[in-house]
Protein backbone atom coordinates (compact mmCIF):
# COMPACT_ATOMS: atom_id res chain seq x y z
CA UNK A 1 0.00 0.00 0.00
CA UNK A 2 1.76 3.66 -1.17
CA UNK A 3 1.68 5.92 1.45
CA UNK A 4 -0.53 8.02 -0.67
CA UNK A 5 -3.50 5.22 -0.65
CA UNK A 6 -2.52 5.10 3.08
CA UNK A 7 -3.30 8.75 3.56
CA UNK A 8 -6.42 8.66 1.93
CA UNK A 9 -7.85 5.82 3.59
CA UNK A 10 -7.38 6.90 7.18
CA UNK A 11 -9.04 10.41 5.94
CA UNK A 12 -12.06 8.41 4.40
CA UNK A 13 -12.05 6.64 7.46
CA UNK A 14 -12.61 9.12 9.85
CA UNK A 15 -14.94 10.73 7.44
CA UNK A 16 -17.00 7.70 7.39
CA UNK A 17 -18.72 7.94 10.88
CA UNK A 18 -20.76 10.99 9.99
CA UNK A 19 -22.25 9.10 7.23
CA UNK A 20 -22.31 5.42 8.83
CA UNK A 21 -24.19 6.30 11.85
CA UNK A 22 -26.91 8.00 9.23
CA UNK A 23 -28.28 4.47 8.98
CA UNK A 24 -27.47 2.46 11.87
CA UNK A 25 -25.51 2.63 15.81
CA UNK A 26 -22.33 0.99 16.61
CA UNK A 27 -22.66 -2.29 17.84
CA UNK A 28 -21.31 -4.17 21.10
CA UNK A 29 -18.09 -5.97 21.93
CA UNK A 30 -18.54 -8.48 24.21
CA UNK A 31 -16.39 -10.93 26.26
CA UNK A 32 -16.42 -14.78 25.20
CA UNK A 33 -15.15 -17.89 27.64
CA UNK A 34 -13.55 -19.28 24.94
CA UNK A 35 -10.62 -20.19 27.48
CA UNK A 36 -9.45 -19.44 30.83
CA UNK A 37 -6.05 -18.31 29.65
CA UNK A 38 -7.21 -15.15 27.66
CA UNK A 39 -9.33 -12.92 27.01
CA UNK A 40 -11.73 -13.04 23.94
CA UNK A 41 -14.15 -9.97 22.67
CA UNK A 42 -16.33 -10.58 20.43
CA UNK A 43 -18.29 -7.73 17.84
CA UNK A 44 -21.13 -8.29 17.48
CA UNK A 45 -22.19 -7.27 13.99
CA UNK A 46 -25.27 -9.71 14.21
CA UNK A 47 -27.08 -6.94 15.68
CA UNK A 48 -26.69 -4.17 13.36
CA UNK A 49 -29.37 -2.80 11.20
CA UNK A 50 -28.90 -6.13 8.56
CA UNK A 51 -27.75 -8.43 10.97
CA UNK A 52 -24.18 -8.35 9.10
CA UNK A 53 -21.44 -5.75 8.98
CA UNK A 54 -22.43 -5.00 5.33
CA UNK A 55 -24.33 -2.15 6.10
CA UNK A 56 -21.34 0.29 6.73
CA UNK A 57 -19.42 0.30 3.70
CA UNK A 58 -22.44 -0.09 1.62
CA UNK A 59 -23.64 3.03 3.26
CA UNK A 60 -20.55 5.36 3.46
CA UNK A 61 -19.64 4.34 -0.60
CA UNK A 62 -23.47 4.88 -1.98
CA UNK A 63 -23.64 8.21 0.07
CA UNK A 64 -20.80 9.48 -0.89
CA UNK A 65 -21.12 8.65 -4.06
CA UNK A 66 -24.16 9.91 -4.73
CA UNK A 67 -23.12 13.20 -3.07
CA UNK A 68 -20.47 13.40 -5.52
CA UNK A 69 -21.95 12.37 -8.90
CA UNK A 70 -25.55 13.71 -8.51
CA UNK A 71 -26.69 9.67 -9.13
CA UNK A 72 -30.48 9.23 -9.67
CA UNK A 73 -30.04 5.57 -8.78
CA UNK A 74 -27.10 2.77 -8.12
CA UNK A 75 -26.04 -1.15 -8.91
CA UNK A 76 -24.55 -3.12 -7.19
CA UNK A 77 -23.90 -7.26 -7.15
CA UNK A 78 -23.95 -9.92 -3.66
CA UNK A 79 -24.64 -12.83 -2.45
CA UNK A 80 -26.98 -11.07 0.15
CA UNK A 81 -25.39 -9.11 3.02
CA UNK A 82 -24.25 -5.87 0.60
CA UNK A 83 -27.32 -6.46 -0.87
CA UNK A 84 -29.18 -5.15 2.18
CA UNK A 85 -27.14 -2.68 2.86
CA UNK A 86 -27.28 -1.06 -0.46
CA UNK A 87 -31.26 -1.23 -0.43
CA UNK A 88 -31.28 -0.02 3.06
CA UNK A 89 -29.32 2.99 1.96
CA UNK A 90 -30.99 3.66 -1.28
CA UNK A 91 -34.29 3.64 0.98
CA UNK A 92 -32.74 6.64 3.35
CA UNK A 93 -31.64 8.55 -0.20
CA UNK A 94 -34.39 8.08 -1.38
CA UNK A 95 -33.31 6.63 -4.91
CA UNK A 96 -33.66 3.35 -7.04
CA UNK A 97 -31.24 0.54 -6.49
CA UNK A 98 -30.55 -2.29 -8.83
CA UNK A 99 -29.95 -5.44 -6.67
CA UNK A 100 -27.71 -7.69 -8.88
CA UNK A 101 -27.99 -12.19 -7.04
CA UNK A 102 -26.74 -15.03 -8.08
CA UNK A 103 -30.27 -17.35 -9.25
CA UNK A 104 -28.87 -19.28 -6.23
CA UNK A 105 -29.21 -16.96 -3.68
CA UNK A 106 -31.52 -18.14 -0.66
CA UNK A 107 -34.73 -16.65 -0.70
CA UNK A 108 -34.48 -15.23 3.23
CA UNK A 109 -31.66 -12.50 1.85
CA UNK A 110 -33.24 -11.97 -1.67
CA UNK A 111 -36.87 -11.51 0.93
CA UNK A 112 -34.22 -9.10 3.42
CA UNK A 113 -33.28 -7.12 0.17
CA UNK A 114 -37.02 -5.99 -0.41
CA UNK A 115 -37.60 -5.94 3.51
CA UNK A 116 -34.58 -3.02 3.74
CA UNK A 117 -34.88 -1.19 0.36
CA UNK A 118 -39.00 -1.51 0.29
CA UNK A 119 -39.92 0.30 -3.23
CA UNK A 120 -36.52 1.33 -4.12
CA UNK A 121 -34.82 -2.01 -5.02
CA UNK A 122 -35.52 -4.26 -7.41
CA UNK A 123 -33.89 -7.54 -7.26
CA UNK A 124 -32.59 -8.71 -10.04
CA UNK A 125 -31.49 -12.68 -10.70
CA UNK A 126 -28.55 -13.61 -12.89
CA UNK A 127 -26.34 -16.53 -13.10
CA UNK A 128 -24.80 -19.30 -10.56
CA UNK A 129 -22.40 -17.50 -8.89
CA UNK A 130 -21.50 -14.00 -7.65
CA UNK A 131 -18.89 -13.51 -10.49
CA UNK A 132 -21.90 -13.67 -13.16
CA UNK A 133 -24.10 -11.52 -11.12
CA UNK A 134 -21.52 -9.19 -10.58
CA UNK A 135 -20.40 -8.91 -14.46
CA UNK A 136 -24.31 -8.81 -15.42
CA UNK A 137 -24.26 -5.66 -12.80
CA UNK A 138 -21.21 -3.47 -14.26
CA UNK A 139 -22.28 -4.12 -17.50
CA UNK A 140 -25.88 -2.34 -16.90
CA UNK A 141 -24.42 0.58 -14.73
CA UNK A 142 -22.14 0.89 -17.65
CA UNK A 143 -25.18 0.99 -19.71
CA UNK A 144 -27.65 3.18 -17.61
CA UNK A 145 -25.22 5.18 -16.80
CA UNK A 146 -25.83 4.13 -12.97
CA UNK A 147 -23.30 4.17 -10.26
CA UNK A 148 -21.46 0.72 -9.49
CA UNK A 149 -21.04 0.69 -5.70
CA UNK A 150 -18.76 -2.40 -4.93
CA UNK A 151 -18.97 -4.41 -2.36
CA UNK A 152 -15.19 -4.77 -1.27
CA UNK A 153 -12.76 -3.49 -3.87
CA UNK A 154 -14.08 0.71 -3.25
CA UNK A 155 -12.04 2.81 -0.48
CA UNK A 156 -15.21 4.18 0.35
CA UNK A 157 -16.42 1.03 1.04
CA UNK A 158 -13.37 -0.23 2.94
CA UNK A 159 -13.63 2.79 4.75
CA UNK A 160 -16.76 2.30 6.17
CA UNK A 161 -15.83 -1.09 7.19
CA UNK A 162 -12.93 0.27 9.19
CA UNK A 163 -15.82 1.99 11.59
CA UNK A 164 -15.65 -1.32 13.44
CA UNK A 165 -12.58 -1.35 14.36
CA UNK A 166 -13.01 2.49 15.17
CA UNK A 167 -16.00 0.94 17.75
CA UNK A 168 -13.24 -1.38 19.13
CA UNK A 169 -10.58 0.95 19.73
CA UNK A 170 -13.22 3.79 21.43
CA UNK A 171 -14.57 0.99 23.59
CA UNK A 172 -11.90 0.99 26.01
CA UNK A 173 -11.73 -2.79 26.05
CA UNK A 174 -8.38 -2.80 23.64
CA UNK A 175 -5.77 -2.75 23.36
CA UNK A 176 -5.82 -6.25 21.46
CA UNK A 177 -2.77 -8.73 21.23
CA UNK A 178 -4.43 -10.69 17.96
CA UNK A 179 -7.04 -9.66 15.97
CA UNK A 180 -8.52 -12.43 14.11
CA UNK A 181 -10.42 -10.88 10.53
CA UNK A 182 -12.08 -12.85 7.76
CA UNK A 183 -11.22 -12.41 4.71
CA UNK A 184 -13.95 -12.91 1.33
CA UNK A 185 -13.34 -9.93 -0.83
CA UNK A 186 -10.63 -8.11 1.61
CA UNK A 187 -12.76 -5.15 2.60
CA UNK A 188 -13.09 -6.30 5.84
CA UNK A 189 -9.64 -6.96 6.33
CA UNK A 190 -8.44 -4.11 4.88
CA UNK A 191 -11.01 -1.29 6.58
CA UNK A 192 -10.55 -3.20 9.93
CA UNK A 193 -6.63 -3.97 9.58
CA UNK A 194 -5.59 -0.59 8.31
CA UNK A 195 -7.42 1.56 12.03
CA UNK A 196 -6.17 -1.32 14.22
CA UNK A 197 -2.81 -1.21 12.68
CA UNK A 198 -2.44 2.54 13.00
CA UNK A 199 -3.91 2.40 16.96
CA UNK A 200 -2.48 -0.41 17.59
CA UNK A 201 1.20 -0.91 16.17
CA UNK A 202 2.40 -4.09 18.36
CA UNK A 203 -1.33 -6.08 17.71
CA UNK A 204 -1.02 -9.04 15.45
CA UNK A 205 -3.57 -8.77 12.93
CA UNK A 206 -4.46 -12.67 11.32
CA UNK A 207 -6.98 -12.94 8.25
CA UNK A 208 -9.26 -15.69 7.86
CA UNK A 209 -10.46 -17.64 4.88
CA UNK A 210 -11.83 -20.68 4.08
CA UNK A 211 -9.24 -23.69 3.43
CA UNK A 212 -11.08 -24.23 -0.35
CA UNK A 213 -11.53 -19.70 -0.60
CA UNK A 214 -8.32 -19.02 0.08
CA UNK A 215 -7.79 -16.46 -2.59
CA UNK A 216 -6.03 -13.70 -0.22
CA UNK A 217 -3.54 -16.34 0.81
CA UNK A 218 -2.96 -17.44 -2.56
CA UNK A 219 -2.75 -13.75 -3.56
CA UNK A 220 0.21 -13.11 -0.81
CA UNK A 221 1.96 -15.60 -1.46
CA UNK A 222 1.90 -15.27 -5.04
CA UNK A 223 2.98 -11.55 -5.12
CA UNK A 224 -0.20 -10.51 -6.83
CA UNK A 225 -3.94 -11.29 -7.05
CA UNK A 226 -4.95 -14.88 -7.83
CA UNK A 227 -8.08 -15.83 -9.17
CA UNK A 228 -8.80 -19.48 -8.21
CA UNK A 229 -10.76 -21.89 -10.40
CA UNK A 230 -13.57 -22.97 -7.92
CA UNK A 231 -14.43 -22.08 -4.29
CA UNK A 232 -16.21 -24.01 -2.08
CA UNK A 233 -19.82 -21.75 -0.92
CA UNK A 234 -20.38 -23.14 2.36
CA UNK A 235 -19.17 -20.15 3.88
CA UNK A 236 -20.87 -18.26 0.81
CA UNK A 237 -20.75 -14.96 2.12
CA UNK A 238 -16.64 -15.00 1.58
CA UNK A 239 -17.17 -17.31 -0.94
CA UNK A 240 -15.14 -15.08 -3.73
CA UNK A 241 -12.52 -16.64 -6.36
CA UNK A 242 -10.60 -13.34 -6.30
CA UNK A 243 -9.55 -10.40 -4.04
CA UNK A 244 -9.78 -6.98 -4.77
CA UNK A 245 -6.92 -5.00 -6.32
CA UNK A 246 -7.02 -2.42 -3.70
CA UNK A 247 -7.98 -4.84 -1.02
CA UNK A 248 -4.80 -6.62 -1.63
CA UNK A 249 -2.66 -3.64 -1.78
CA UNK A 250 -3.77 -3.05 1.42
CA UNK A 251 -4.35 -6.73 3.37
CA UNK A 252 -0.36 -8.21 2.13
CA UNK A 253 0.50 -4.50 4.16
CA UNK A 254 -1.56 -4.82 7.75
CA UNK A 255 -1.82 -8.17 8.06
CA UNK A 256 0.18 -10.25 10.02
CA UNK A 257 -0.68 -13.54 8.53
CA UNK A 258 -3.55 -15.49 6.86
CA UNK A 259 -4.95 -18.68 8.29
CA UNK A 260 -7.33 -21.14 6.66
CA UNK A 261 -9.85 -23.23 8.18
CA UNK A 262 -12.44 -26.28 7.45
CA UNK A 263 -16.18 -25.93 7.44
CA UNK A 264 -15.98 -28.09 10.31
CA UNK A 265 -14.23 -26.07 11.95
CA UNK A 266 -16.31 -22.76 11.34
CA UNK A 267 -19.22 -25.21 12.24
CA UNK A 268 -17.60 -25.65 15.88
CA UNK A 269 -17.65 -22.25 16.10
CA UNK A 270 -21.26 -21.82 15.51
CA UNK A 271 -21.66 -24.01 18.23
CA UNK A 272 -19.56 -22.46 20.71
CA UNK A 273 -21.01 -19.01 19.86
CA UNK A 274 -24.68 -20.95 20.39
CA UNK A 275 -23.19 -22.05 23.75
CA UNK A 276 -22.00 -19.13 25.00
CA UNK A 277 -24.31 -16.39 23.39
CA UNK A 278 -27.37 -18.01 22.25
CA UNK A 279 -25.99 -16.74 18.62
CA UNK A 280 -26.22 -18.39 15.46
CA UNK A 281 -24.28 -16.76 12.94
CA UNK A 282 -24.07 -17.42 9.56
CA UNK A 283 -20.85 -19.56 8.53
CA UNK A 284 -19.13 -16.54 6.90
CA UNK A 285 -19.96 -15.02 10.59
CA UNK A 286 -18.13 -17.83 12.92
CA UNK A 287 -15.36 -17.59 10.51
CA UNK A 288 -13.27 -15.49 12.24
CA UNK A 289 -13.69 -17.16 15.97
CA UNK A 290 -13.12 -20.25 13.72
CA UNK A 291 -9.21 -19.18 13.25
CA UNK A 292 -9.40 -17.55 16.88
CA UNK A 293 -9.92 -21.32 18.20
CA UNK A 294 -7.47 -23.26 15.75
CA UNK A 295 -4.44 -20.69 15.87
CA UNK A 296 -5.01 -20.75 20.04
CA UNK A 297 -4.85 -24.91 19.70
CA UNK A 298 -1.30 -24.39 18.14
CA UNK A 299 0.43 -21.47 19.79
CA UNK A 300 -1.27 -22.44 23.45
CA UNK A 301 1.70 -20.58 25.35
CA UNK A 302 1.87 -17.63 23.06
CA UNK A 303 -2.27 -16.98 23.56
CA UNK A 304 -1.31 -16.85 27.23
CA UNK A 305 -2.20 -13.87 28.85
CA UNK A 306 -3.12 -12.07 25.65
CA UNK A 307 -6.30 -10.23 24.77
CA UNK A 308 -7.57 -11.44 21.61
CA UNK A 309 -10.42 -10.30 19.59
CA UNK A 310 -13.09 -11.33 16.29
CA UNK A 311 -15.79 -9.98 14.50
CA UNK A 312 -19.47 -11.70 13.93
CA UNK A 313 -19.82 -10.55 11.03
CA UNK A 314 -23.04 -11.72 10.15
CA UNK A 315 -26.14 -13.60 10.82
CA UNK A 316 -28.35 -14.00 7.73
CA UNK A 317 -28.03 -17.49 7.34
CA UNK A 318 -30.57 -19.82 5.63
CA UNK A 319 -32.61 -21.57 8.42
CA UNK A 320 -32.24 -24.77 6.29
CA UNK A 321 -28.46 -25.04 6.85
CA UNK A 322 -28.72 -25.39 10.71
CA UNK A 323 -28.73 -29.51 9.91
CA UNK A 324 -25.29 -29.07 8.13
CA UNK A 325 -24.07 -27.01 10.31
CA UNK A 326 -25.07 -29.61 13.67
CA UNK A 327 -23.59 -32.31 12.16
CA UNK A 328 -20.40 -30.82 11.35
CA UNK A 329 -19.89 -29.05 14.52
CA UNK A 330 -18.97 -32.11 16.38
CA UNK A 331 -16.45 -32.94 13.65
CA UNK A 332 -14.65 -29.47 13.70
CA UNK A 333 -14.58 -29.94 17.29
CA UNK A 334 -12.84 -33.15 17.02
CA UNK A 335 -15.14 -34.76 19.46
CA UNK A 336 -16.74 -36.80 16.97
CA UNK A 337 -15.53 -39.32 14.48
CA UNK A 338 -17.04 -41.88 11.81
CA UNK A 339 -15.93 -45.71 11.69
CA UNK A 340 -17.08 -48.11 9.52
CA UNK A 341 -16.89 -52.00 10.88
CA UNK A 342 -16.49 -55.07 9.48
CA UNK A 343 -18.27 -57.70 10.70
CA UNK A 344 -19.87 -61.11 10.03
CA UNK A 345 -23.35 -60.87 8.72
CA UNK A 346 -25.57 -63.26 11.15
CA UNK A 347 -27.67 -62.84 14.11
CA UNK A 348 -26.39 -60.88 17.60
CA UNK A 349 -22.91 -59.50 15.75
CA UNK A 350 -24.24 -55.75 15.66
CA UNK A 351 -25.10 -56.18 19.52
CA UNK A 352 -21.53 -57.66 19.75
CA UNK A 353 -20.10 -54.89 18.21
CA UNK A 354 -21.67 -52.07 20.23
CA UNK A 355 -20.64 -53.76 23.69
CA UNK A 356 -16.98 -53.31 22.26
CA UNK A 357 -17.39 -49.44 22.35
CA UNK A 358 -16.09 -48.11 25.58
CA UNK A 359 -17.66 -44.90 27.62
CA UNK A 360 -18.60 -42.80 24.72
CA UNK A 361 -21.79 -41.89 23.53
CA UNK A 362 -23.27 -43.37 19.84
CA UNK A 363 -24.30 -40.43 17.72
CA UNK A 364 -25.21 -42.35 14.67
CA UNK A 365 -25.78 -45.45 13.53
CA UNK A 366 -25.84 -46.76 9.44
CA UNK A 367 -26.60 -49.82 8.55
CA UNK A 368 -28.23 -51.62 5.79
CA UNK A 369 -27.74 -55.16 4.69
CA UNK A 370 -25.80 -55.75 1.20
CA UNK A 371 -24.73 -59.37 1.08
CA UNK A 372 -25.03 -61.86 3.10
CA UNK A 373 -21.58 -62.48 4.05
CA UNK A 374 -20.66 -59.60 5.76
CA UNK A 375 -22.04 -56.66 7.05
CA UNK A 376 -20.40 -52.82 6.97
CA UNK A 377 -22.32 -50.61 9.69
CA UNK A 378 -20.71 -47.05 10.27
CA UNK A 379 -21.09 -45.68 13.86
CA UNK A 380 -20.32 -42.22 15.02
CA UNK A 381 -18.89 -41.66 18.36
CA UNK A 382 -18.94 -38.39 20.02
CA UNK A 383 -17.01 -37.33 23.43
CA UNK A 384 -14.33 -35.05 24.72
CA UNK A 385 -11.45 -35.08 22.52
CA UNK A 386 -9.38 -37.09 24.54
CA UNK A 387 -11.70 -39.94 24.71
CA UNK A 388 -12.52 -39.50 20.48
CA UNK A 389 -8.51 -39.72 19.79
CA UNK A 390 -8.04 -43.01 21.75
CA UNK A 391 -10.96 -44.91 20.23
CA UNK A 392 -8.80 -46.44 17.21
CA UNK A 393 -6.08 -47.83 19.86
CA UNK A 394 -9.42 -49.36 21.52
CA UNK A 395 -10.77 -51.14 18.71
CA UNK A 396 -7.47 -52.47 17.42
CA UNK A 397 -6.94 -53.60 20.88
CA UNK A 398 -10.09 -55.82 20.69
CA UNK A 399 -8.84 -57.22 17.12
CA UNK A 400 -11.43 -55.36 15.29
CA UNK A 401 -11.37 -55.08 11.76
CA UNK A 402 -12.45 -50.89 11.08
CA UNK A 403 -11.35 -47.56 9.43
CA UNK A 404 -12.30 -44.39 9.93
CA UNK A 405 -14.46 -42.62 7.64
CA UNK A 406 -15.45 -39.46 9.42
CA UNK A 407 -14.47 -37.28 5.96
CA UNK A 408 -16.54 -39.62 3.21
CA UNK A 409 -19.01 -38.52 1.33
CA UNK A 410 -21.27 -40.89 1.93
CA UNK A 411 -20.99 -40.11 5.88
CA UNK A 412 -21.66 -36.77 4.78
CA UNK A 413 -25.03 -37.21 3.03
CA UNK A 414 -25.71 -40.24 5.00
CA UNK A 415 -26.12 -42.82 2.31
CA UNK A 416 -27.50 -46.17 3.66
CA UNK A 417 -26.98 -48.50 1.12
CA UNK A 418 -28.98 -52.03 1.12
CA UNK A 419 -30.48 -54.39 -0.99
CA UNK A 420 -33.70 -55.42 -0.05
CA UNK A 421 -33.81 -58.41 -1.96
CA UNK A 422 -31.77 -60.05 1.02
CA UNK A 423 -33.71 -59.54 3.63
CA UNK A 424 -35.60 -62.46 5.24
CA UNK A 425 -39.30 -61.90 6.13
CA UNK A 426 -38.68 -58.81 7.03
CA UNK A 427 -40.14 -56.50 9.87
CA UNK A 428 -39.70 -52.41 9.27
CA UNK A 429 -40.06 -50.47 12.76
CA UNK A 430 -40.22 -46.82 13.93
CA UNK A 431 -38.17 -47.18 17.35
CA UNK A 432 -38.45 -44.81 20.03
CA UNK A 433 -36.17 -45.42 23.32
CA UNK A 434 -34.68 -42.52 26.11
CA UNK A 435 -31.84 -40.88 24.49
CA UNK A 436 -29.42 -42.79 27.21
CA UNK A 437 -26.16 -45.12 27.17
CA UNK A 438 -27.26 -48.32 27.67
CA UNK A 439 -31.71 -48.14 26.94
CA UNK A 440 -31.70 -49.53 23.43
CA UNK A 441 -29.37 -52.60 24.25
CA UNK A 442 -31.58 -54.43 26.69
CA UNK A 443 -34.46 -54.55 23.88
CA UNK A 444 -31.61 -55.32 21.11
CA UNK A 445 -30.36 -58.39 23.46
CA UNK A 446 -34.08 -59.49 23.43
CA UNK A 447 -34.34 -59.26 20.35
CA UNK A 448 -31.03 -60.52 18.91
CA UNK A 449 -32.12 -64.55 19.97
CA UNK A 450 -35.16 -64.93 17.46
CA UNK A 451 -34.19 -61.69 14.67
CA UNK A 452 -31.09 -60.38 13.08
CA UNK A 453 -30.82 -56.39 12.13
CA UNK A 454 -31.42 -55.34 8.25
CA UNK A 455 -31.75 -51.78 8.39
CA UNK A 456 -30.48 -49.77 10.97
CA UNK A 457 -30.78 -45.25 10.51
CA UNK A 458 -30.27 -43.71 13.91
CA UNK A 459 -28.96 -39.96 14.49
CA UNK A 460 -28.74 -38.20 18.07
CA UNK A 461 -30.96 -35.03 17.79
CA UNK A 462 -30.73 -33.94 21.21
CA UNK A 463 -34.13 -35.14 22.50
CA UNK A 464 -34.80 -37.15 25.23
CA UNK A 465 -36.31 -39.64 23.12
CA UNK A 466 -33.85 -40.88 20.67
CA UNK A 467 -35.34 -42.53 17.11
CA UNK A 468 -34.38 -45.01 15.08
CA UNK A 469 -35.38 -46.57 11.58
CA UNK A 470 -34.79 -50.53 11.57
CA UNK A 471 -35.33 -53.43 9.80
CA UNK A 472 -35.45 -56.52 11.27
CA UNK A 473 -35.45 -60.11 9.75
CA UNK A 474 -36.55 -63.56 10.82
CA UNK A 475 -35.39 -67.41 9.98
CA UNK A 476 -38.64 -68.77 10.82
CA UNK A 477 -42.22 -67.81 11.51
CA UNK A 478 -41.96 -68.81 15.08
CA UNK A 479 -39.38 -66.06 15.68
CA UNK A 480 -41.24 -63.71 14.35
CA UNK A 481 -43.74 -64.42 16.22
CA UNK A 482 -41.86 -64.51 19.19
CA UNK A 483 -40.23 -61.26 18.08
CA UNK A 484 -43.31 -59.26 18.29
CA UNK A 485 -44.46 -60.23 21.44
CA UNK A 486 -40.87 -59.24 22.60
CA UNK A 487 -41.62 -55.38 21.20
CA UNK A 488 -45.94 -55.79 22.69
CA UNK A 489 -44.19 -56.33 25.74
CA UNK A 490 -45.72 -53.51 28.10
CA UNK A 491 -42.98 -53.64 30.63
CA UNK A 492 -40.43 -52.20 27.92
CA UNK A 493 -38.85 -48.84 27.74
CA UNK A 494 -38.66 -48.95 24.03
CA UNK A 495 -41.55 -48.54 22.00
CA UNK A 496 -42.03 -49.64 18.48
CA UNK A 497 -44.53 -48.75 15.70
CA UNK A 498 -44.52 -50.67 12.14
CA UNK A 499 -43.09 -48.46 9.39
CA UNK A 500 -46.52 -47.13 7.20
CA UNK A 501 -47.49 -49.70 4.39
CA UNK A 502 -46.47 -47.82 1.31
CA UNK A 503 -42.81 -46.36 3.07
CA UNK A 504 -42.36 -50.08 3.18
CA UNK A 505 -43.05 -51.52 0.53
CA UNK A 506 -41.10 -48.59 -0.98
CA UNK A 507 -37.95 -49.88 1.07
CA UNK A 508 -38.66 -53.74 -0.03
CA UNK A 509 -38.63 -53.24 -3.28
CA UNK A 510 -35.78 -55.73 -5.20
CA UNK A 511 -33.10 -53.32 -6.44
Amino acid sequence: MTKSMKDRLVSEILRARERVYCVGRPTPLEELAISPDFETWVKREDLSPINAYKWRGAQNCTALTVARTGAKGVVAASAGNHAQGVALSARKLGIPAKIFMPKSTPQMKQSAVKLHGGDYAEVILVGDKYDEAAAAADAYAKEHKMCFIHPFDDLYTIAGQATIADEMILSGKGPFDVVFVQIGGGGLAAGVGTWLRLHYPDAKIIGVEGVHQASMKASIEAGQPVTLESVDTFCDGTAVKRPGNITFEICKDVLDDVITVTNEEVCAAIERLWKLKRVIPEPSGAMGLAGLIRYAAEHAEEMKGKKAACILCGANMDFDKLSLIATGASVGAKTRRYYRFHIEERPGELLHLLDQVPDVNIAAFLYGKTRRDGAWPILAFEAEQEKIDALSGHFEARGLDFEDVTGDADVRYRVIPYNPSLFKDPYLLHVHFPERRGALHDFLERASSVSSICYFNYRYTGEAIGRALMGFEFDTPENRTAFERIIADPASIVTCRALEARAAMRMLEEV
